[in-house]
């Protein structure tokens, strides 16, 4: 099985809406449950036997926490006291929940732990990211419908 037969099944039961799909074949076992509304999979192999060719380990699909830990700005001296969210998950930032509604956050906003400041799209899942810290918001560094990294800088924030 490789990794676009995974990524098809993984799409396929989130669409399905059901909470747990099992499939073991002759050499890999997955598990994909979905409970919070997020997706969790799990993907074991059997170890190579002997003077069989074995396909390549497919890389299990991370696990998505709700937020990122805020990590200091390590830039001049005016930003040394902001604080900035980070991309938890690669796939594409989105600042409000639809193209019809405001945006979760905007420079001067007032958060606090748990709000949500943005939605990381990642194979046709959105993902909300809630802030881990209290604060203001000073910058929002990346532009909205942008691709993002694995922890990108996302927001500046102002904890004081």
């Amino acid at each position: 099985m490789d990794i676009k037969e995974i990524q098809n099944l993984i799409k396929f039961v989130a669409k399905s809406g059901a909470s747990e799909v099992k499939l073991e074949m002759e050499d890999v076992k997955i598990t994909i449950k979905t409970g919070s509304g997020k997706p969790e999979t799990t993907i074991v192999q059997a170890a190579p036997m002997a003077g069989i060719p074995q396909m390549p380990a497919a890389a299990p699909t991370p696990q998505v926490p709700v937020s990122e830990a805020p990590a200091p700005v390590a830039a001049n001296n005016d930003e040394d006291k902001y604080i900035v969210v980070k991309s938890p998950i690669i796939g594409t930032f989105y600042r409000k929940p639809a193209p019809d509604k405001p945006n979760f956050v905007e420079v001067g906003t007032d958060i606090s732990t748990g709000d949500t400041v943005c939605v990381i799209e990642a194979m046709k899942l959105f993902n909300e990211i809630e802030s881990e810290i209290s604060g203001k918001i000073v910058k929002v560094l990346v532009d909205d419908s942008t691709p993002v990294e694995f922890d990108q800088p996302l927001f500046l924030v102002d904890p004081s």
